[in-house]
């Protein structure tokens, strides 16, 4: 599916009042996973309360040992200092990133934005070198707009 394709299914799930927030999340990632073939890890991190570190929460792909991670620390934690998207075309040529598997070459991080503040992101890994373009930007940004609105 292309990313026009995608974005109605988005707004599909996110607006479908008889599913929990962790489903709506959840299927959003199996959605991506499935239809996008360089998506190869998909999941969301959030603001864990008042600490400055990213909790994880509901995503699809190889389990990850990396369920915390502090505010600085590897791209996530950039992101959630810079409240900017993050496109990573090799990861071996990033110091700070946190390896999740060795067969990922390419990471996007885009952050989500509640009344101005950064609360959590998306986080795709792919095992594709450099497959990220604008245009998988300007999605995720869509799709982080969308799961806004049910936050």
């Amino acid at each position: 599916m292309t990313f026009s394709e995608l974005k109605p299914e988005i707004t599909n799930i996110t607006s479908n009042s008889l599913t929990s927030v962790d489903k709506k999340l959840l299927k959003i990632c199996e959605l991506l996973e499935a239809h996008i073939d360089y998506y190869n890890w998909v999941g969301f991190y959030f603001k864990n309360g008042d600490k400055h570190e990213l909790k994880l929460g509901p995503y699809v792909g190889e389990p990850t040992d990396h369920t915390i991670i502090p505010f600085g620390k590897g791209i996530c934690g950039q992101v959630a200092v810079s409240n900017q998207n993050f496109v990573v075309p090799d990861v071996k040529a990033q110091d700070n990133y946190i390896a999740c598997s060795i067969t990922v070459k390419a990471e996007i991080v885009v952050p989500i934005f509640v009344n101005g503040e950064n609360i959590g992101q998306i986080d795709i890994d792919s095992n594709t070198a450099d497959p990220f373009t604008e245009a998988d930007e300007r999605f995720l940004e869509f799709v982080c707009k969308e799961v806004a609105k049910i936050l």
